[in-house]
């Protein structure tokens, strides 16, 4: 196995179990090792971690294990996987959704690996140099295990193109129908466009958020913004919401909406589907003097990292100051962000001066993350992306 040769005092995070090396970090490699292949870590001469070389990251090398006797081959995939989908059918959710999160990437101890199921159907994403590495050991254990026989690729996220990957999609094993993949959550249905569809063609994280929101919706008007296929505005009638406004710029979102809502009996009279920008949409709502008694912000990764953050608070301040506005006294505002580039603190921040300049006085009464499918390693806080908040508008 080649070698990679940590700087002196470059070793700290490595130490507390962070599974990211940074080029900076790294004095020499021994050799030529080829992208993904596996390389031992030494700090001081000594070998401290085995990771997956990848030379074009500033990323360079993500960690498979701290234990650097470990071999990482076939059976290391098999054994990781089989974990990460026991621990899954452990959850409450497994109960209730055939649509869950099976490998959630360095969480999971795959870095670069995503894969979330959708009924009898897989979608992975390969987005690591490592993960690509092992791309046919890991679809060969991924339905061994699940006994899955479709699995759609979707390594199409920009990540790729940062470890020197080109975009690839299509089943990368058997093959169906995957445009309308339907789903059940907590007992509402819903169509999942995996092949084009966002990141995977569904917001499995936000499974449980849809859940509370179909709780607070009894009697109350809906505003949801950013409604993609409609999610929330499904949950949001079965709770038995007076009406709903659901806005978003995709057409191609909003004919999956319709489906979704003619899958579940929905009374259409019930709803409004409006493609619009949102932040144009608000601006009109608020000049018709519009209120709701619910709204719900659930807007795409406005930055996925801290460089875009400054850009991003503004978009993030713009909405919720237009949200806040948009509320009832007494109304609730479901905020979030996606951005991994946003931690919760500051997130927080940016909705504080969005009320402050909306004039609005709010509290938080509840604190929204990810689906526990979804895992965060201690180690890697990186992996705590989605936050939220409910807020109470006075």
């Amino acid at each position: 196995m080649k070698s990679l040769h940590l700087k002196a005092g470059r070793d700290k995070s490595l130490k507390r179990r962070h599974p990211w090396i940074f080029s900076g970090a790294v004095e020499k490699v021994d050799g030529a090792p080829a992208r993904g292949e596996t390389v031992l870590v030494k700090s001081a001469g000594q070998p401290i971690a085995v990771a997956a070389w990848s030379p074009q990251s500033q990323i360079c090398a993500r960690v498979w294990s701290f234990d650097c006797s470990v071999f990482v081959d076939e059976k290391f995939f098999k054994e990781k996987i089989n974990r990460a989908v026991a621990l899954r059918a452990s959850l409450p959710a497994f109960h209730h959704s055939n649509a869950l999160r099976l490998v959630h990437g360095e969480s999971d101890g795959l870095p670069g690996l995503i894969v979330d199921r959708y009924a009898d159907v897989l979608v992975a994403q390969f987005l690591s140099a490592g993960a690509e590495k092992w791309r046919e050991e890991i679809l060969n254990s991924l339905v061994e295990i699940t006994g899955c026989e479709a699995i759609f690729e979707r390594s199409d996220a920009e990540v790729r193109a940062l470890e020197g990957l080109q975009p690839r999609t299509g089943f990368a094993r058997g093959n169906r129908e995957a445009k309308r993949c339907p789903i059940v959550e907590y007992g509402l249905h819903y169509r999942v466009d995996v092949e084009a569809g966002q990141k995977t063609g569904f917001f499995l994280d936000q499974r449980e958020n849809r859940q509370r929101v179909r709780a607070l919706a009894a009697g109350r008007e809906v505003l949801d913004a950013f409604c993609y296929t409609g999610g929330f505005s499904v949950a949001a009638l079965a709770g038995g919401a007076t009406q709903v406004t659901a806005v978003d710029s995709s057409a191609a979102a909003l004919e999956v909406a319709k489906e979704n809502l003619a899958a579940n009996a929905m009374d259409g009279s019930k709803i409004s589907l409006e493609q619009a920008d949102v932040f144009a949409y608000q601006r009109l709502l608020r000049d018709r003097g519009k209120r709701f008694g619910l709204v719900v912000l659930d807007p795409p990764k406005f930055a996925p990292t801290a460089a875009q953050a400054k850009n991003a608070a503004r978009a993030y301040k713009d909405i919720n100051l237009l949200a806040l506005r948009l509320l009832k006294p007494g109304g609730l505002l479901a905020t979030f962000s996606c951005s991994g580039g946003v931690p919760a603190e500051l997130f927080q921040s940016i909705v504080a001066g969005a009320a402050a300049d909306a004039g609005v006085d709010a509290k938080i009464i509840e604190r929204f993350g990810a689906a526990a499918d979804h895992p965060v390693a201690l180690q890697f806080p990186e992996g705590d992306y989605l936050k939220g908040l409910l807020l109470l508008r006075a």
